[in-house]
């Protein structure tokens, strides 16, 4: 088992004059499952590449454990990498792809015998030991990946976006399997994902990356409940949470004609020092309600609606004095409006999440 941690680590590409991964902090715990979760570019793929040896750490240093990682050659650093692709030799077995590593290290046969179909039955692979990977599903081949990597017995798993070319329904049973399995092996794994739902629903702990910054680390929970901006905000939540900039009143923000209630503290903290009265909201789609006009509001009209069972969600824009400002609602299925009515949205007191306006950083009351 081990610990990884990046010591201000940098990567510059050639050519480029922004770093890739800048100056990246973080401490990853032993048996931890963290995920890196950002979009497109923000440096998460490049992170764990740094951490494997395919990329240089221009700046800082990575460490497993307290051996400093950063100039060691990949093979010496004692991690296994799961890739989005799989990464299997075509002309070899299930039983040769998963035992291949132990053979370049010329394990004994007895021994590859036994973590092969330990690993197997961990995968529910035993059946398909004698098969090629061409006779195997998308879900079945990467479990075979897993297997490869779980037989090497290494001290950090690295796996780089492995579900994305899974349909939707293997892909969350494939994460849930993952999840459960390294909760039974206990070996410390970075994860990589551009999926929030996923990074959500398997990490102990989510790094949120945007343009190769770490913007926060903290449990799914936090990260759902405090983000601590603007961008997390946006980010973490489907669908996304409701973001608007809106003038700063006496009592509170002004929503067109409604008026939600803040602090005078909170007030106070998200006015700029030259006394700019703006203030960033947020509201999740579940901590608002729809009601009549007579009680009162933001006037939205409906432009989609989508009824999934049991909820639905409502997508509409409000007409403010800067524009049509888009809104999303989540409701009961039951009884739903129609595209082209009137609602009225009543955000829930208290749940309403506060940004500072210019810097985009949390106001906590």
């Amino acid at each position: 088992m081990a610990t990884v941690t990046y010591k201000g680590a940098s990567r510059i590409y050639p050519g480029t004059k922004t770093p890739a991964v800048d100056k990246l902090d973080l401490e990853i715990g032993d048996g931890e499952f963290l995920v890196l979760v950002g979009p497109s570019g923000c440096g998460k793929s490049t992170s764990l590449r740094m951490l494997a040896g395919l990329e240089e750490v221009d700046e800082g240093e990575i460490f497993i454990n307290d051996t400093d990682v950063s100039n060691l050659p990949p093979k010496a650093r004692d991690i296994a990498m799961v890739f989005q692709n799989y990464a299997l030799y075509p002309h070899m077995t299930v039983f040769d792809n998963m035992a291949f590593a132990l053979k370049l290290r010329r394990t004994p046969k007895s021994e590859i015998k036994e973590k092969v179909a330990e690993a197997a039955k961990l995968l529910d692979l035993e059946d398909y030991l004698n098969r090629k990977p061409k006779a195997l599903s998308g879900g079945q081949r990467q479990r075979v990946a897993m297997g490869r990597a779980i037989v090497r017995e290494p001290q950090v798993f690295l796996m780089d976006e492995p579900l994305s070319n899974l349909d939707a329904k293997l892909r969350v049973q494939t994460r849930s399997q993952i999840a459960s399995l390294q909760q039974r092996l206990g070996v410390t794994t970075v994860y990589v994902t551009h999926d929030q739902v996923e990074a959500m629903t398997m990490g102990h702990r989510v790094a949120v990356l945007k343009d190769g910054l770490l913007q926060q680390v903290d449990t799914p929970r936090t990260l759902y409940d405090k983000p601590s901006n603007v961008f997390v905000a946006g980010f973490i939540g489907s669908p996304a949470m409701n973001i608007k900039t809106v003038p700063l009143v006496d009592g509170g923000a002004k929503f067109g004609d409604v008026t939600l209630p803040l602090s005078r503290e909170v007030r106070d903290k998200a006015k700029d020092g030259d006394g700019d009265a703006k203030v960033t909201i947020g509201i999740r789609p579940e901590d608002c309600t729809l009601g009549p006009a007579d009680n009162g509001g933001i006037a939205v009209e409906v432009d989609l609606v989508e009824e999934l069972g049991s909820d639905a969600f409502v997508y509409g824009h409000a007409n403010f004095d800067d524009g049509a400002e888009r809104f999303v609602v989540r409701t009961g299925g039951r009884i739903v409006p129609q595209i082209g009515d009137t609602v009225h949205i009543v955000p829930e007191q208290g749940r309403e999440h506060v940004f500072h306006a210019t810097t985009g950083e949390r106001v906590e009351g």
